[in-house]
């Protein structure tokens, strides 16, 4: 949340859920550190970033406000993936362990079938070199649904795509629960995906 044009301060969003609540999924250790360290971080810096922004505006120093720009992307985006990521996952069963009607619907028009689609999203995200997210966005122009892969932390805006829901395969996501098996992570991220979380964002975004 932006307080004023002044003034940033973002703040974590809060969690609809205990953070054992995505077990076995997702433990309660690696929930705890990826919510209350790295999401912090994000905000942190962001934060900080741009405080320092606003005040070479107000001097008009071009040079360090456009040196900024790199941290405000980067944490920004960090900010902006993590919030997406918290609403769009739920305890295993409150999942409806499939896509809804709508979105159903729309992946078989896009993709063939939902297990294609799946088929593409799982290899492509569990091949990402380095860190990074997997997405599902939807193409306002086009109309239709598209997969993409960003490094680091790019949000999906930057492929004019509105972003349904993103899987974090950074090591911090998972490593200290799934070690180097980065497919069996992203695997059991299905089992607690909110497909009707999902849902609204498309009906939204359409």
């Amino acid at each position: 949340m932006l307080l004023n044009e002044h003034s940033a301060h973002y703040k974590l969003p809060d969690l609809r859920y205990d953070f054992s609540a995505l077990e076995p999924v997702i433990n309660a250790e690696i929930m705890r550190l990826h919510y209350e360290k790295h999401h912090q971080a994000y905000v942190n810096n962001l934060n900080a970033a741009l405080e320092k922004y606003h005040s070479a505006e107000s001097k008009k120093d071009m040079a360090t406000a456009l040196s900024l720009q790199e941290s405000i992307r980067f944490n920004g985006g960090g900010h902006i993936n993590h919030t997406i990521f918290w609403s769009i996952l739920c305890p295993e069963k409150e999942a409806l362990g499939q896509p809804s009607p709508k979105m159903r619907e729309h992946l078989i028009k896009d993709f063939g079938s939902v297990a294609a689609f799946q088929e593409i999203f799982q290899k492509k995200t569990t091949a990402i070199q380095g860190s990074g997210w997997g997405w599902l966005g939807y193409n306002k122009n086009l109309k239709r649904l598209e997969i993409a892969w960003l490094s680091n932390q790019d949000p999906l805006s930057t492929k004019n795509l509105v972003p349904l829901f993103g899987i974090d395969v950074w090591e911090h996501a998972y490593y200290l629960q799934y070690k180097n098996k980065r497919n069996d992570y992203v695997q059991a991220i299905w089992r607690i995906l909110d497909w009707k979380s999902i849902e609204e964002r498309l009906i939204n975004a359409i």
